[in-house]
């Protein structure tokens, strides 16, 4: 086979464009087993996302108000807004980026329920609101295994005037099912 300068250079374009704009992928839905749920997560720019979940989440309280620790297992909706920002690092370490495998900072706002579905911890409230910045990372590996994680504190509020500062926490395993 001959080699081909032109050829070449197409080829070290390519890459170098492929390298220099990562973008994210579009329309993943993905089930959580963790904590049970549907996820659906959609590009808006080449680094950006909006990721929104319907499931249940897990709350906990404690304290010598409380007379011991309580816990429950809630409906919740949330939505985040993402920015991955290693996407082109993580190619020039030759890393995974595909369905949307990095890290990213996010708003991430949510609604709770305030009955409990199991567990004994219930609020006077009929919803519990939480709005803040988290800092994330999502890994898909293999045929679709993924992992989410993300920390952050935010605001919460109720519609009967309560207001309180929270930390945010996710933690999901599950799998991607269409992309």
């Amino acid at each position: 086979m001959k080699f081909s300068p032109l050829l070449f250079l197409c080829l070290v374009v390519f890459n170098l464009n492929a390298q220099t704009n990562p973008e994210v992928a579009n329309d993943l839905i993905s089930i959580n087993f963790l904590t049970p749920g549907i996820e659906y997560e959609t590009g808006i720019t080449d680094n950006t996302t909006l990721d929104f979940r319907f499931g249940l989440g897990f709350a906990m309280v404690g304290g010598e108000l409380r007379n011991g620790t309580e816990f429950g297992i809630f409906p919740n909706f949330s939505a985040q807004y993402r920015r991955y920002y290693n996407l082109a690092k993580r190619i020039d370490k030759g890393k995974n980026i595909t369905r949307n495998s990095g890290n990213y900072l996010a708003l991430h706002s949510s609604i709770y329920g305030g009955q409990p579905i199991f567990g004994d911890l219930e609020f006077e409230s009929d919803y519990s609101v939480e709005i803040g910045p988290v800092w994330g990372l999502q890994r898909i590996y293999g045929k679709g295994f993924k992992l989410d994680l993300n920390l952050g504190a935010g605001f919460g509020f109720n519609e009967i005037g309560d207001t309180y500062i929270t930390p945010l926490l996710g933690f999901r395993l599950g799998w991607v099912i269409l992309d």
